[in-house]
């Protein structure tokens, strides 16, 4: 069955066809992978950030996390911005822009002061970019004038993104950091400074994995390692932490946002559009399955709209927000047990081991049946071994017992467990 819905938005007063955007990274950094990139559905691409520097990379430069031989769940990349001489990038986003007028071209940008902020500003005008993204962010730059390091600073964020906004007629976005415990702050910076939307989030500053051999983490580069960017689906839960920080934020009220981290399928796009973001970005889910992966996000919105009855995307967007409370609101009156399916139990016990040595000790054990018997009086209602369970629908939400001495209301409770 084939469903067209309306996946278009209005980003920034850009018509994008659909909400899904390649993230300023290796995997847009030249003509033919934007072509490709293009022509296999993506609406836009945000260019690899071009600069007055030219990166030095290293070799290797990438690791990676996972479990139980499970894909990547987690990114590290070491790679600063292009290593392209800076008029061939401009040429590039030149030349696709020609080549594709409906596509979006957005051209991030890093400089390391304000003369090279403005300098760049200009020639993203002059190529005929659609946006400009300024780059705040980047966790691996080789200089503290460029980076994450400036987008900590919040006098250098406006400074920078005032530079940028004065010299240019097209809109601006500032790509923010999440290596700060609130984001809020400097992105009302670059609103001061003039940008209009913003991106987030850049990667997490990390250290993946350790190499036991040289005594340094992952990868090593002549025997040594540094810290550097952490993406893909591990960064997800952070990246949607902050959109709906920035999304909740009177001062930002009407800034468009990007959402940015660990999106690989529709459910990570939607989640992010629920929460304030008008499109997405995504690197790290191309990198291990290629640009083909936004015909499944293409397909799977359209299919989820149809399905709860929504005709355009923007209805969806911000949508979960009045439903994400300060803790302070959460009614506490009430817990809800579990209840095991004795039948569809393999009887491998992890219910009661995590129960007992990491929650609150309310499951007994039967050794001789092999099956978990729920102490009512103990359960607090957690759900620590409802997550655990290896069976799909062994063990659900049970009955809903309220506190001793607390008023009964009404209660919405989830139905559905997938």
């Amino acid at each position: 069955m084939t469903v067209k819905k309306d996946l278009s938005v209005n980003y920034l007063g850009v018509k994008c066809e659909n909400p899904f955007f390649l993230s300023s990274s290796p995997v847009g950094g030249c003509y033919d992978m934007v072509a490709k990139a293009y022509e296999a559905g993506w609406a836009g691409v945000f260019f690899k950030t071009v600069g007055i520097f030219v990166a030095d990379e290293c070799s290797p430069r990438f690791d990676q996390n996972n479990k139980a031989g499970e894909p990547w769940i987690g990114f590290k990349n070491m790679e600063q911005i292009s290593d392209k001489p800076t008029e061939q990038n401009f040429e590039y986003i030149r030349k696709l822009k020609e080549d594709y007028p409906e596509k979006i071209m957005v051209a991030t940008i890093m400089g390391s002061s304000a003369e090279e902020w403005k300098e760049l500003a200009i020639m993203c005008n002059q190529a005929g970019a659609d946006l400009i993204e300024c780059n705040f962010s980047c966790p691996q730059m080789t200089s503290h004038a460029m980076g994450s390091d400036v987008g900590t600073n919040l006098a250098l964020v406006e400074e920078y993104a005032r530079a940028v906004s004065k010299n240019s007629k097209i809109p601006v976005i500032a790509k923010m950091t999440p290596n700060i415990t609130v984001m809020e702050p400097a992105a009302i910076a670059a609103i001061k400074g003039g940008a209009k939307g913003v991106s987030a989030i850049n990667t997490v500053k990390s250290i993946t994995s350790m190499d036991y051999e040289n005594l340094t983490a992952m990868p090593v580069v002549n025997g040594v390692s540094s810290i550097s960017g952490y993406s893909g689906a591990a960064v997800k839960p952070i990246g949607l932490r902050f959109i709906a920080n920035l999304a909740s934020c009177p001062e930002l009220k009407g800034v468009d946002l990007s959402g940015i981290g660990g999106v690989e399928t529709w459910n990570d796009a939607l989640d992010y559009l629920l929460v304030g973001a008008k499109t997405v970005q995504v690197t790290t889910a191309i990198m291990q399955y290629g640009y083909r992966i936004v015909d499944d996000m293409i397909s799977g919105l359209q299919f989820f709209m149809e399905e709860r009855g929504f005709n355009k995307v923007d209805e969806l967007i911000g949508l979960a927000l009045p439903n994400i409370v300060p803790a302070e609101e959460l009614n506490r009156d009430y817990k809800i047990q579990v209840k095991f399916d004795q039948k569809k139990c393999v009887g491998c016990g992890r219910c009661y081991v995590s129960c007992y040595d990491g929650a609150h000790q309310a499951i007994e054990w039967d050794d001789k049946k092999r099956r978990p018997i729920l102490d009512e009086e103990r359960c607090v209602g957690c759900h620590l071994c409802l997550n655990v369970c290896p069976v799909k629908d062994c063990i659900t939400p049970g009955e809903l017992v309220w506190k001793k001495g607390r008023k009964k209301t009404g209660i919405t409770l989830k139905q559905q467990y997938d």
